[in-house]
Formats: C-alpha cells, sequence, structure tokens
C-alpha cells in the first residue's frame, strides 16, 4: 500500500490448499500495477476467483468506514487475516496510525481471551469486526459481553444474525453495527442497510442487489462468465434483497440457496428466524433436499439450547407454519452438536446437503 512492486495474496498458510489457490490464480505472473491486494472469493462454488482490489480501493473502505463509526480508532483482530474482513481490520488500523490487537483464532475463537484482548486496545476509539457465531458465544460469557460493552462499536459481518442474539447484544449494552459486502467491495460497504459514504445499492427488478462506488474491485483474477462486473461501475451481486420502508437495504438471502418446492421458492433466512424464535432452538441452518414430488423439500439442521429437549418436526412445523406459510416448514429436521461452517464462519449448507441427502 505504500508503493510495494508486488500486490499481496493473502493464503491460509503453505498447505495443499492454498498451494492450489496460489497455482490457480497465477502468483507471481503480471498484474496492473495498481492493483495491492488479490483477495480470493470465498469459494463457495468453485475455485476461488481473485478479487483486484487497489490500494483506492481498501483505503477508501477504511476511511468511510471511520467515518460511519465516528472517526478512526484502534482495531481488535478476531478474524483470520486472509479473509477480506480479517485484512480490512488490518488496512483500518494502518489508516488510523494505529496497532491492531491480535486475538489468536487459529484454534478457534475463545470468548475468555476477549477481555484482556480490549484491555490492550490504546486509548480512544475501539472498535472489533466478528461473525454471528463468534459474536454469541461471546455474550454467552459474562466477562465477554462486559468487554464488548467497553467497545465503541461491535462490526458483525459474515452473514445475518439471528434476532435473538442482537436482541441480547443490545441488552448488554454492545453497540453491534451489522456489515454487509464481500471481497469484491474490499469488505463491508452497507451498515445497518444503510451505504457508506460514496457506496452505491440498486435493486435488478427480480431484487438482485448490485453495488457500486470507490470500493469496489477492478474485476476478477480469474474472471467468469457472465461476468458480475461487466456493467461498468457496478458488481452484480449473487444476493437478494429489498429496500425497508425507510429505505434500509435488507438482504433476504443468496440466490442459489432459493429452495424450489411444490411451486414455492423458499429462501433459507426467514425459516431460520423464524425457528431460532422457538425457545429450544440456538442454531439453525436451512437447505434443500431433493424430493420426487415436490422438486427440492426443505430441510433444517439445528442446535439445541443447553438442557432443552428437542422438539420434533411437528412441532416445529407448525411452529414456523405460525410465521410463514405453512410449505416453507421444514419437512425435515436435524439435530446437530455443531453447524459446519466455512470462510470466516459462513453455515456450509453445500456440507449439510451432502450430509443428510
Amino acid at each position: 500500500m505504500a508503493g510495494r512492486v508486488a500486490p499481496l495474496l493473502p493464503l491460509a498458510g503453505d498447505d495443499p490448499h492454498s498451494r492450489a489457490i496460489a497455482a490457480a490464480l497465477r502468483a507471481g505472473a503480471p498484474i496492473d500495477d495498481d492493483i495491492t491486494l488479490v483477495v480470493p472469493t470465498s469459494g463457495s462454488t468453485g475455485i476461488p476467483k481473485g478479487a483486484l482490489l487497489s490500494t483506492a480501493a481498501v483505503l477508501a473502505g477504511a476511511a468511510a468506514t471511520h467515518a460511519r463509526l465516528g472517526g478512526p480508532g484502534s482495531w481488535l483482530l478476531a478474524l483470520p487475516a486472509h479473509h477480506i474482513a480479517g485484512l480490512q481490520v488490518l488496512v483500518r488500523a494502518l489508516a488510523a496510525g494505529t496497532t491492531p490487537v491480535r486475538l489468536d483464532v487459529s484454534a478457534g475463537f475463545d470468548p475468555a481471551a476477549l477481555p484482556a484482548a480490549v484491555a490492550a486496545l490504546a486509548p480512544g476509539r475501539r472498535y472489533l469486526s466478528v461473525v454471528s457465531n463468534q459474536l454469541a458465544a461471546a455474550l454467552a460469557d459474562p466477562a465477554a459481553t462486559a468487554a464488548l460493552a467497553e467497545l465503541d462499536a461491535v462490526l458483525l459481518g459474515g452473514g445475518p444474525a439471528p434476532a435473538g442474539v442482537l436482541a441480547a447484544a443490545a441488552a448488554a449494552g454492545v453497540a453491534v453495527v451489522r456489515s454487509y459486502g464481500m471481497s469484491e467491495t474490499a469488505g463491508g460497504c452497507v451498515y445497518d442497510g444503510v451505504p457508506l459514504d460514496g457506496v452505491r445499492v440498486r435493486l435488478d427488478p427480480g431484487g438482485r442487489i448490485r453495488l457500486g462506488g470507490p470500493t469496489l474491485a477492478r474485476g476478477y483474477r480469474n474472471p467468469v462468465h457472465p461476468d458480475p462486473f461487466a456493467e461498468p461501475g457496478w458488481f452484480a451481486t449473487d444476493d437478494l434483497g429489498e429496500f425497508d420502508d425507510a429505505g434500509r437495504l435488507r438482504v433476504i438471502g443468496r440466490r442459489d440457496d432459493a429452495i424450489a418446492t411444490g411451486g414455492l421458492k423458499v429462501f433459507p433466512q426467514p425459516v431460520e428466524e423464524a425457528l431460532l424464535s422457538h425457545p429450544a432452538v440456538a442454531e439453525a441452518v436451512v437447505f434443500g433436499l431433493p424430493d420426487e414430488r415436490l422438486g427440492q423439500r426443505v430441510a433444517a439442521a439445528i442446535t439445541l439450547v443447553a438442557g432443552a429437549a428437542a422438539p420434533d418436526v411437528a412441532e416445529l412445523r407448525d411452529w414456523v407454519a405460525g410465521r410463514l406459510d405453512r410449505r416453507a416448514a421444514p419437512r425435515a429436521v436435524f439435530v446437530v452438536a455443531e453447524i459446519p461452517r466455512r470462510g470466516i464462519g459462513k453455515p456450509d449448507r453445500r456440507a449439510l446437503a451432502a450430509r443428510f441427502g
């Protein structure tokens, strides 16, 4: 970012998977001079593509974040630094002239380590970026919750958060700011449904979210067809959304997560929110399974609140049907010890579908 010759390709380590990514993205081959970072995408649909980010783009994201949150400050890194969310924590700290504090998450997120990490932050405004399962774990630890409440903002990204987690954070005085963005936009660029300064959001007729502005990547190292960057100045996401009455963006879910069941298109997020309102359900992930009659049937994997008895399928179907179209209620429910995750903590629906299909 200070004029180095070669851009950086952040990887998890020197393992076979990382080496395969480096080979696929042609590490060491020529690239445009103003590209600072080549950030691998999450890889949920194949080989990572590598978002081409300039210094201007990543610094624009950092500046807009500080402007929205109330000014530059010190940052606690609690996310893997090879993902865009973790990278932007480092960029924001550098842009603010502060030294980030690192919480080691190589062996998983430990809420008990939060109080000491927060205490190590420099005076002034203090920030943290987490995903929903980290926030939920921290809120289950009184000392970690108290530490979070000391921060000026806790950015929450990586997908939608359960309403119960958000309510618990608000009750504890934790200043949660929900973040939406991706590698292609240099990280989060829409906070609590409102675009950061300079960021543009629009919806296609079908609800597909398009993002534009100074944080946008130049494209992909390995371009795809159709190209989501084809329209100059815009990136066509894989997400569907809508604007609420106040003009805030609400993300409904990924287009390819939709479940076609009995003539109805079901998006997982509303079903998950309904399941999470059940007192016995701690986590819920909804996915589709093949069905000869319906095309697909709605299925769910859940974890239980400590000490709770597992509700049966009929009870959960009635619970969801009281809040949504009954056809959206899961026809199969699997109680699991842990939800599989990918990237920085997103639920792995594909893994669940493969496991129970």
